[in-house]
C-alpha cells in the first residue's frame, strides 16, 4: 500500500532561522498519525506547507499520485484541513454553513451533506444557528466541512483545544470511523498526549524543526498481549518485604526494587504467572501486576528539549 502523504527531506527557513530541517515522514490510508512537539517545534509550519499555505524551500511533498510542490492544486484536491478553530458563520445554521462550502466544491450533493452530518453526529442540531453551538459541536461541524469533498487525507491542527472530555471522545470516534470505514489518512497535531495515545495508530515527534522519534502505537498494542519479552513489572502486594524475598529466590538473577506498596522486577509473561502462583501459595496477596512500557509522555519528554522559537 502506498502512502497517501509522503514528506521527504523538507526544509523551511523564515529569515535566517531554520524552522524545518530535513523532515521526512509518511501517512498511510486508514491511519491516524499524531504529529507532536513542543511549542515552536515546527508542527504548524509543516502543516501549512502540506496545505500549500507556505512555500517549501526544499524537499518534496507527495499527496496520493500528485506532487504537492509542483502540482499543488491537484494535490490539495485530495486534502481536507482544519487549522486550529474552524471559522463558521455564526448567523447561519450548521447546514447553511455546509451548503456555502459545498457551493465552492464540485459534485457535492445534498445527499453528501446529509451523509457527513450523520458521520459527525450532528443530525439533531444541524438546523440550529452555529452561534448556539458548543466548541465541540463547532469542531465536529468543521470536520464535516473538511470531508465534504471526500478527501483522502485529513489534516487537523490542535482540534481538541478547549474541548471537554465528551467532546474529545466524540471527535476521536468520528476520526476513527473515517479512518476505518473510508480509509482516510489523518494527520493530527495536538498537545493532548494521553488522548493521542488512545487515538493514534502511530505518532511522529518533532523538536526544533527535526523529526526526533516515530512510534508505532498500534503495533505495540497488538504485541502487548502476545509478547513474552522481559519487561519491568510493578507488583502491588500485601507484604512487600516477604514478596521481595520470594521473588529473589524465584529469580536469583533479577534486580528487585522496592516501591510504595510493592516491588518492581523485570520478568516475562510466563514468569509473571509463576510468580503470582508462588506469592499466593506463600500467603502474600497480589493486588495488581502491571507490566510497564514507556508511555507516550515519557517518550515525548525524553526526545524533546522544549523548542523556544516563536513560530510553530
Amino acid at each position: 500500500m502506498e502512502p497517501i502523504l509522503q514528506v521527504q527531506n523538507l526544509h523551511k527557513k523564515i529569515g535566517k532561522k531554520a524552522i524545518i530541517r530535513d523532515a521526512s515522514f509518511a501517512v498511510m490510508p486508514g491511519e491516524i498519525m499524531g504529529f507532536l512537539g513542543p511549542n515552536g517545534a515546527g508542527k504548524t509550519t509543516t502543516i501549512k506547507m502540506i496545505l500549500g499555505l507556505l512555500k517549501v524551500d526544499s524537499g518534496s511533498i507527495q499527496i496520493g499520485p500528485y506532487d504537492g510542490v509542483k502540482d499543488p492544486e491537484r494535490a490539495r484536491s485530495l486534502v481536507g484541513g482544519i487549522i486550529e478553530n474552524p471559522e463558521m458563520y455564526g448567523h447561519l445554521t450548521g447546514r447553511q454553513n455546509l451548503q456555502v462550502y459545498a457551493n465552492m466544491c464540485q459534485g457535492v450533493s445534498r445527499e453528501r451533506i446529509d451523509e457527513v452530518v450523520r458521520q459527525v453526529k450532528l443530525e439533531n442540531r444541524i438546523g440550529d444557528k452555529v452561534r448556539r453551538y458548543s466548541l465541540g459541536m463547532r469542531q465536529r461541524l468543521g470536520v464535516a466541512q473538511a470531508i465534504l469533498h471526500r478527501p483522502k487525507l485529513l489534516i487537523l491542527d490542535e482540534p481538541t483545544n478547549g474541548l471537554d472530555p465528551v467532546g474529545i471522545k466524540e471527535l476521536r470516534d468520528t476520526l476513527r470511523q473515517l479512518a476505518d470505514e473510508e480509509e482516510v489518512g489523518v494527520l493530527i497535531s495536538s498537545h493532548q498526549l494521553a488522548e493521542m495515545e488512545l487515538m493514534c495508530d502511530r505518532v511522529c515527534i518533532v523538536d526544533a524543526g527535526q523529526i526526533v522519534a516515530v512510534r508505532d502505537l498500534r503495533a505495540e498494542r497488538n504485541a502487548a498481549g502476545q509478547s513474552d519479552q522481559s519487561v519491568p513489572t510493578l507488583w502491588e502486594v500485601s507484604d512487600p518485604q516477604r514478596a521481595a524475598e520470594l521473588l529473589a529466590a524465584l529469580f536469583p538473577q533479577g534486580e528487585i526494587t522496592p516501591t510504595a506498596g510493592g516491588v518492581q522486577l523485570s520478568c516475562s509473561r510466563k514468569q509473571r504467572a509463576a510468580a503470582v502462583r508462588q506469592l499466593c501459595e506463600s500467603g502474600v496477596e497480589v493486588y495488581s501486576v502491571i507490566p510497564h512500557r514507556t508511555s507516550l509522555e515519557e517518550l515525548f519528554l525524553e526526545t524533546t528539549t522544549g523548542s523556544k522559537g516563536q513560530i510553530q
